[in-house]
């Protein structure tokens, strides 16, 4: 850790930091334009979820096996290749002529941000001393809610004016950006698990698995969901036998057995990522449909929860060096509840200061609870495993925000089935949403528990 220079870790925390605004002002910035895109190609609320899960479902696939990667290889160059395919697949984003070829093409932009999220925390572990990590996994976090924050607004004034695909174009310029900084500044390589052997077999059966399970997901309630999301669980223990026995595993499953905190924070962050994440999405589609907002205002009002978010993660990470992560992250857990639970009561006439209200209490929930939750969730490895814990973490992330989708893909199937979003329909589209909130707000509490059961972490 001395061997490391001062300018080092701050490039380190610079390129990390701008990575995490890069993948997560693509992800807010693109929920605004959703409606666009839907009239654009003519497509209905089903396939138009897809275009937000499909980048999701790639990411979720890929995490852990490129966490495994980077810790045998370099957590650096599979950073920087993340970087590269990212900016080339918001390219050809950018130029999609059909709804098919655009969702494609997310599926490689989720594979290229496996390889960001994946080594993000990692990197920042190991050049940063465990008396600093809340602070600077603070920033990080903080640079994700700051992508959020200006997704929304940016996205809407981009949207309005020059079409959903100059959003794209954005995201090629911050690449560019972030790989120019990394091959000018920054020095070094992070490799803890050199010599050790690549898992396919494992990665395979997870990769099924995971895609099995969230597929069959967000395709119920018919026959062929029920199905898959059988046949998924059924990899998911073949993946866990195979995992046991195997030399040099993906995923060591000593993490989870021997390690309270390790277990119980991943699974916190599953239940808040699956709680929260679709917010935006329903919230947007009533502002544009129900509401008739335009873009550009629906980003202004949806600013408000990623704007508290980035405020207050700095003040939390720090916070989580000095008082155990599992008292401040409950307390945000609990905070998201509320939020959650007065978006059960949207209805046609909702004002938008109650809707504003509603956003900021899930925003500062989701500041206390994420970047101490990060950090109960690396302190409690050895180096050895940074890699594969963040990308664990990030599996958690992603496949809560796809059950997330995939919760509102079924309740929009039940309730209104596949149709454009009219006034004929706005009546239905309510039902649906306040279906959404009650599971999300059932979950959330369920997560305080979750969160609390963790225990406390050894510094």
């Amino acid at each position: 850790m001395d061997k490391v220079s001062p300018a080092t870790r701050k490039t380190a925390l610079a390129v990390t930091t701008l990575g995490s605004f890069l993948t997560s002002f693509m992800g807010s910035s693109i929920n605004v334009a959703l409606p666009i895109i839907g009239k654009e190609f003519a497509i209905d609320a089903i396939v138009l979820s897809w275009i937000a899960t499909s980048y999701l479902l790639a990411a979720a696939m890929f995490l852990v096996p490129f966490g495994r990667i980077a810790d045998i290889y370099g957590r650096k160059k599979i950073f920087t290749y993340g970087v590269i395919l990212y900016t080339f697949s918001s390219f050809l984003t950018a130029i999609a002529q059909s709804a098919l070829i655009l969702i494609l093409f997310r599926v490689l932009q989720g594979i290229s941000g496996a390889m960001i999220f994946s080594t993000g925390a990692a990197m920042l572990i190991s050049v940063f001393p465990p008396q600093q990590r809340g602070r600077v996994l603070g920033i990080n976090v903080s640079a994700v809610y700051i992508g959020l924050s200006t997704g929304p607004f940016l996205g809407g004034i981009l949207t309005q004016h020059l079409g959903w695909r100059s959003i794209f174009a954005i995201s090629v310029i911050v690449g560019v950006a972030i790989v120019l900084l990394i091959y000018s500044k920054l020095e070094g390589e992070w490799v803890e698990a050199d010599g050790e052997t690549f898992d396919f077999t494992g990665s395979l059966i997870y990769a099924i698995a995971l895609t099995m399970v969230m597929f069959g997901f967000s395709s119920l309630p018919s026959v062929f969901g029920t199905i898959m999301i059988i046949g998924g669980i059924a990899f998911i223990f073949l993946f866990i036998k195979w995992e046991l026995h195997t030399r040099h595993p993906v995923l060591d499953m000593n993490l989870f057995k021997n390690n309270t905190v390790f277990t119980f924070s991943n699974l916190a962050a599953l239940i808040n990522y699956s709680a929260t994440f679709a917010v935006t999405f329903i919230v947007s589609l009533y502002l544009q449909y129900i509401k008739g907002i335009s873009p550009q205002s629906a980003g202004i009002i949806l600013i408000s929860q990623p704007v508290t978010m980035a405020l207050f993660s700095p003040i939390a990470g720090r916070m989580s060096d000095k008082i155990q992560p599992q008292v401040i992250a409950s307390w945000g857990m609990a905070f998201t509840t509320i939020g959650l639970l007065l978006l059960t009561f949207l209805h046609l006439h909702t004002s938008i200061l109650f809707i504003i209200t509603c956003l900021i209490f899930i925003g500062f929930g989701i500041a206390l609870f994420s970047s101490p939750n990060t950090n109960a969730v690396m302190s409690s490895v050895h180096k050895k495993y940074y890699g594969v814990a963040s990308g664990i973490l990030g599996t958690m992330r992603l496949t809560g925000q796809a059950f997330s989708m995939g919760i509102v893909t079924l309740i929009l199937a039940v309730h209104m089935g596949r149709v454009q979003i009219t006034p004929l329909y706005f009546d239905r589209f309510l039902q649906s949403s306040q279906t959404a909130f009650i599971i999300f707000t059932l979950l959330c509490f369920g997560g305080i528990f979750a969160s609390l059961a963790r225990g406390k972490i050894h510094r």
